[in-house]
């Protein structure tokens, strides 16, 4: 009998990191105690390029800083690279002790044009201030209030954000994000029509202006998402809808839709080709990319 013969693949890995003194090499699973070093080296050193031969399809590694005899590993979960990608895997380690959020703070109140004023909170993820080379997406959350801390939820039960996201991280099911949690002043008038229209320009005139500016963001549609829950999700459609050149992604949970919370005839004569769209309701989700009517 013939034997299949082995083939190798190649993966690119791409490790970016302000480093000042030491190098960075990658470990993987084939052996934990060994150094991949670099393959090149640029940037003044903050960018190391590693090429890896495996039979794999996929592995697990991590970056390593090498510093004065010292192997510093970086903090969180194992990477995932996917041999079948023929795509460089970028990746932005931090190393050191942030486990969780590193800054989730409460803002000074912005305005909108009718003078209604919203309070916010930001969410950094771990390594934030740590790896400043790192760009984020963002993610624009209603119903601000419900998504952090028991004492500022209704009835004290909150959506665990922070720990939904740090799940994800560790599956490697996602980019780590800048979350903006929006708290509202009175939900029924600013999530319904008429009053979705004074908000959803706060929303883009003010708030997110003034994020990309503050924060490391990827600001462009494709990484710029709006998710809200009930009304939430009824307003996040409708920013979404309205305004789809800032925002790609839209996420509607249980959404009351209603002839009071939204109208379907602003909708119809704007056709949406780039907008990426997920709802649920008591099933699973499904996530649809919106064509043109």
């Amino acid at each position: 009998m013939k034997l299949k013969k082995k083939v190798m693949q190649t993966q690119f890995v791409r490790v970016i990191y302000p480093i000042d003194g030491g190098r960075i090499t990658l470990r993987a699973e084939e052996n934990w105690d060994s150094n991949i070093e670099a393959n090149s080296i640029r940037e003044n050193g903050c960018v190391s390029e590693f090429q890896i031969e495996t039979e794999r399809p996929y592995f697990y590694f991590k970056p390593v800083l090498l510093r004065d005899g010292i192997a510093i590993w970086s903090r969180g979960e194992n990477f995932l690279a996917v041999t079948t990608s023929s795509a460089p895997l970028e990746i932005h380690p931090h190393f050191r002790e942030d486990a969780h959020c590193s800054v989730c703070e409460l803002m000074p109140p912005l305005a909108s044009s009718s003078g209604a004023q919203h309070r916010f909170r930001v969410f950094l993820p771990p390594g934030y201030y740590e790896n400043t080379l790192k760009k984020y997406p963002v993610l624009y959350m209603h119903d601000g209030h419900n998504l952090f801390f028991k004492e500022e939820a209704f009835v004290g039960n909150t959506w665990r954000t922070d720990e939904v996201l740090n799940v994800l991280d560790k599956m490697n099911a996602i980019e780590e994000v800048i979350v903006v949690g929006i708290h509202p002043n009175d939900r029924m008038i600013e999530y319904t029509s008429p009053g979705y229209e004074d908000y959803d320009r706060f929303l883009v005139e003010m708030l997110k202006p003034f994020i990309d500016a503050k924060y490391r963001t990827l600001a462009g549609p494709s990484n710029t998402a709006v998710m809200g829950s009930s009304l939430g999700g009824v307003v996040s459609f409708y920013v979404g809808w309205q305004w789809s050149e800032v925002f790609g992604k839209i996420a509607c949970l249980s959404s009351t839709f209603t002839t009071r919370t939204i109208c379907c005839s602003a909708c119809r004569p704007n056709p949406k080709e780039k907008l990426r769209f997920t709802s649920t309701a008591a099933g699973p989700a499904t996530t649809t990319k919106l064509p043109a009517a």
